[in-house]
């Protein structure tokens, strides 16, 4: 029996298939010394993954943690980013590496400019950032978090002129900021943890970045009330108001010039098989509940990268899937705090249930986003797969979904009953896929561009209980053999879509294959 044999299961995921054999037929200092090497780089990468605090003190993989938090948040969204990938696309590889530069540039510059200021950034959701800026002993979050906006968007100076072979594009952002509590969930299984954000802290800060304008920083109006009274802000909205950037070159020192302290590297002093032995198993130990908040797919691109720190990007076509849980919100903010364990147990049978029904379907499903009402999660088909049927699956899955949740019973809160719903989304086309982020640092694995954009537009516009597809969905699933009848769906015609200049044809399925 080989000494890794404990954690040969484990191996299976973190290391490299040539590698992994070698470890099992040919255990020597040469190989122990590659396996040890490979696992401490992994390790480094995927607490780049997650946000700092899953990184420095994890859960175990399979139990639900939560916590109340007080602080400010700050949403951020990109707008130019589909013009700008349009601009790339004819160039092929070359285009991809390029447009991805630009935006690790975008990325590095702002997370910088979070964690100088305070903050921690919590989630890469598409070409947008979500960051938190804890409460202290000096309450100053609020302060914290509209200076790191202001300074961001100075920063977007440097994109306003991006030189392309279709002339020159810009990219600029809003900024969007509230303060409150909110509740922080990990939960799922073993083999899929996911972290999300409850309450209505929550959706208030997004709705305030929705409300903003580009170049400018966007406050709620409780938010606006904690400012000094010198700060002067103009009003947008009876619930919003955007900030005057009137310090000149001045908006102060940074807040914090240190980072939260990751897990120590490893260092190798005893080279026998029962010292690698030790550190191997100590590697994978740390790496296991990391690994957890990765799709199975992502983590094996990140194992198979270690050597270059960086999944390659390209432009791939997708199909994009979004689902919004109606009613989690709603249940969270109302929770007595003896009914917040059931809940957040609830929430992660749901989630569970929904990855398992994905995973299964050969589809990624990504960690719940962030938006005006309730999580959205993104899902997509046909990035790392060898499927050549995505729509059709991702049409079963969407049924397979509406199914699960019409049948789960109400949860019980305070004194109501709250049935949740869903609300779908499905779009197919060109995307982004590639790990967006600080070259070096914090960076997620993410699919960008208008076909994400449009799906999670029908998922907003979808009514409870209802799928919207785009045509091109409708005509993939149609075109499949032996498909014809075993989907119906509805021709709802030509609509409006947020953003679109051009209305959209749309179609609603109403039925799942047998």
């Amino acid at each position: 029996m080989s000494l890794l044999s404990p954690v040969e299961h484990e191996l299976r995921l973190f290391l490299p298939a040539k590698l992994y054999t070698l470890a099992w037929v040919k255990p020597d200092t040469a190989t122990l010394t590659a396996v040890f090497e490979h696992l401490r780089t992994l390790r480094h990468i995927l607490e780049q993954y997650v946000p700092p605090t899953i990184a420095t003190a994890p859960p175990i993989p399979g139990q639900n943690r939560s916590i109340w938090q007080a602080g400010t948040l700050l949403f951020t969204d990109l707008a130019g980013f589909t013009t700008l990938m349009e601009a790339y696309f004819t160039q092929g590889h070359h285009g991809a590496n390029e447009l991805l530069a630009v935006l690790n540039r975008y990325f590095g510059a702002m997370v910088e400019i979070i964690s100088k200021s305070g903050g921690n950034l919590l989630e890469f959701t598409g070409d947008a950032l979500l960051a938190e800026f804890p409460c202290d002993r000096q309450g100053d979050d609020i302060l914290r978090a509209v200076r790191a906006g202001l300074r961001m968007q100075r920063a977007m100076a440097d994109f306003a002129h991006i030189e392309t072979q279709q002339g020159s594009l810009s990219l600029r952002m809003r900024v969007g900021i509230h303060t409150g509590r909110f509740l922080t969930v990990d939960t799922g299984t073993p083999a899929r943890m996911l972290r999300m954000l409850l309450g209505h802290a929550v959706h208030q800060g997004k709705g305030a970045e929705g409300s903003g304008v580009v170049g400018r920083v966007c406050l709620t109006a409780a938010a606006a009330r904690q400012l000094p009274p010198d700060w002067t802000v103009e009003p947008l909205s009876p619930h919003h108001v955007l900030v005057v950037d009137n310090f000149e070159d001045e908006l102060g020192e940074y807040d914090i010039t240190f980072r939260r302290r990751r897990a120590s590297g490893s260092l190798l002093f005893d080279r026998t098989p029962a010292g690698f032995t030790q550190e191997i198993t100590t590697l994978v130990h740390q790496i296991t509940p990391l690994a957890s908040y990765l799709p199975r797919p992502v983590l094996e691109l990140a194992v198979m990268n270690v050597n270059q720190r960086q999944i390659p990007a390209r432009f791939t076509p997708l199909t994009v899937m979004f689902v919004s849980v109606i009613g989690v919100s709603a249940a969270c903010d109302r929770a007595h705090p003896d009914e917040e364990a059931a809940l957040v147990q609830h929430c992660g049978y749901v989630l569970s249930l929904i990855d398992g029904l994905v995973t299964a379907a050969g589809g990624i499903m990504k960690n719940p986003t962030y938006q005006l009402n309730d999580p959205d999660i993104l899902i997509y088909f046909g990035a790392l797969s060898r499927y050549t049927d995505d729509s059709r699956r991702a049409v079963q899955v969407a049924c397979q979904i509406q199914e699960m949740i019409a049948q789960l019973p109400a949860l019980p809160v305070g004194d109501q009953l709250y049935q949740l719903a869903c609300q779908i989304g499905i779009a197919q086309g060109l995307v982004f896929a590639a790990e967006i982020g600080e070259p070096r640092g914090r960076r997620e694995f993410n699919v960008l561009g208008d076909t994400v954009n449009i799906a999670s537009r029908l998922t907003s516009r979808a009514q409870w209980g209802q799928t919207l597809i785009t045509k091109k969905v409708y005509q993939s699933v149609r075109n499949e053999p032996g498909n014809a009848a075993a989907i119906a769906f509805t021709d709802l015609g030509r609509v409006a879509l947020k953003g679109k200049e051009r209305e959209m044809q749309i179609y609603e399925v109403i039925a799942d294959a047998p």
